[in-house]
């Protein structure tokens, strides 16, 4: 099979497209059929290198977090898929035409839903409802405020916030203001304006997902006992404050990406897709993705 692998860390010119196994699967794991997949950031980090301290992996490596594919085959003890059945998943090694998988991490994809529009949703949509459920534990009532609001990870939890019946804030960059409307969050604060940060106060949570200087200006507008839940890193200006924090690594959840998947399709909420590029033009899509400001993901198909 076709498969992109990286040799060394290092810049997009160290990912090789080149022939290489198809995988082998065990009893209880599917092999898919790779139909789309998405460029997130952490497959860029880990390109590079700068996240190996967090999560190491050990090279040569097939990149790639999202999948949406065909059930090609199956092992002995798989009963609940069959052969050309779509499917979805967040795992591993999706930068290739094959992938084996727990069978218990996948989720069909909806009818109404493109092999490329399943394939923006895995990892950002399952972060930003355990970034909510998990890490904030918010309740119905509460005010949070949604960092990066317009990204994949962010629009999922303003959608999840609203679900829950929370009060929701969503936080964008000033020009980004009349985009962040159509999130039909409770407000839109301007995160890069100190004076609307200044306005802020009393928050029973922030939900982040852009971290550094301009997360630690916010951390002020927490309420006592509040709560900040981070996709990425908890600053060390938290501990000054009274408030609980929660760092949250994603972890695979099939049912709950299938019930996101089900909102997507029924135009709940959207996860905007920028480009969809050819699998063997990874090292423009890692430029791409890295310069930033496409407005939504890359895609990738074979």
């Amino acid at each position: 099979m076709k498969a992109v692998l990286l040799y060394e860390f290092g810049g997009p010119d160290k990912l090789r497209y080149e022939d290489t196994d198809t995988p082998t699967y065990g009893d209880n794991e599917v092999l898919v059929r790779m139909r789309a997949t998405s460029v997130n950031p952490i497959d860029y980090k880990v390109r590079s290198g700068a996240a190996k301290g967090r999560m190491p992996v050990q090279l040569p490596v097939i990149l790639g977090r999202d999948l949406a594919g065909e059930v090609d085959e199956y092992g002995s003890k798989v009963t609940s898929f069959e052969k050309g059945m779509r499917v979805m998943a967040l795992t591993n090694r999706t930068y290739a035409e094959y992938v084996a998988v727990k069978a218990d991490d996948l989720a069909l994809i909806p009818d109404e839903l493109s092999f490329e529009q399943a394939a923006a949703l895995p990892l950002v949509t399952l972060t930003g409802a355990q970034l909510i459920e998990r890490a904030v534990e918010l309740s119905a009532g509460q005010t949070v405020l949604v960092t990066g609001a317009l990204g994949g990870v962010g629009r999922t939890a303003v959608h999840v916030a609203l679900k829950l019946g929370a009060r929701v804030l969503a936080g964008v960059r000033a020009r980004e203001k009349d985009a962040a409307v159509a999130l039909k969050a409770g407000s839109v604060v301007a995160i890069d304006d100190q004076n609307e940060i200044a306005k802020l106060s009393g928050l029973d949570a922030i939900a982040d997902t852009v971290d550094g200087a301009t997360l630690e200006n916010l951390l002020k507008a927490i309420r006592p006992g509040g709560v900040l839940g981070s996709a990425l890193a908890i600053p060390d200006a938290a501990k000054n404050y009274p408030i609980r924090t929660a760092h949250m690594w994603v972890q695979s959840d099939a049912p709950r990406l299938a019930q996101l998947a089900g909102d997507v399709a029924h135009g709940e909420f959207t996860i905007p897709i920028a480009r969809t590029m050819k699998l063997a033009d990874i090292q423009q899509a890692h430029r791409l993705a890295e310069k930033g400001g496409l407005g939504g993901k890359i895609i990738l198909v074979p």
